[in-house]
């Protein structure tokens, strides 16, 4: 199995943090080029149902909890899964005295005919959550002193 966690302090208002980076069709401008397409499915209460496409043009869909009042977002990828038998994914906002420290967790397992093992895989996705908490960080803290 696989697991990850990275963080990152925002200097902004936990609504303000919360509010944008749940905002589904705002995420091909926080991940930077990771996604060229996101698009929601379906919102259900608190559920919502996306589907991303990556710049090689592979799409999956994926549902979100989102617990604004318990400082939490919960989402596992749906359909197809490959290369992954299961991707879960925690997101956790913690208020602190200089902002809101946003940790992403992430944890799977790769299916046996992926071209990459978990290890591999945990590298990517530490390299990759560490670039795009920086760009979430940047674009928040530039809208909350808007």
């Amino acid at each position: 199995m696989g697991h990850t966690c990275n963080s990152i302090i925002i200097n902004a208002p936990y609504d303000l943090v919360f509010d944008i980076s749940n905002d589904i069709t705002r995420w091909t401008e926080l991940f930077g080029s990771e996604y060229k397409k996101a698009e929601v499915v379906k919102i259900e209460v608190n559920k919502i149902t996306f589907r991303l496409t990556d710049e090689d043009d592979k799409s999956w869909q994926s549902w979100r909890l989102l617990f604004k009042d318990k400082y939490f977002a919960y989402a596992e990828r749906e359909e197809p899964k490959f290369p992954f038998k299961y991707m879960k994914i925690i997101w956790l906002y913690t208020p602190e005295s200089e902002g809101v420290l946003m940790t992403w967790i992430q944890h799977f397992e790769m299916d046996a005919k992926a071209k990459f093992n978990d290890s591999q895989i945990e590298g990517f996705i530490n390299e990759g959550s560490q670039h795009n908490l920086k760009i979430f960080k940047e674009i928040i803290e530039r809208e909350a002193l808007r």
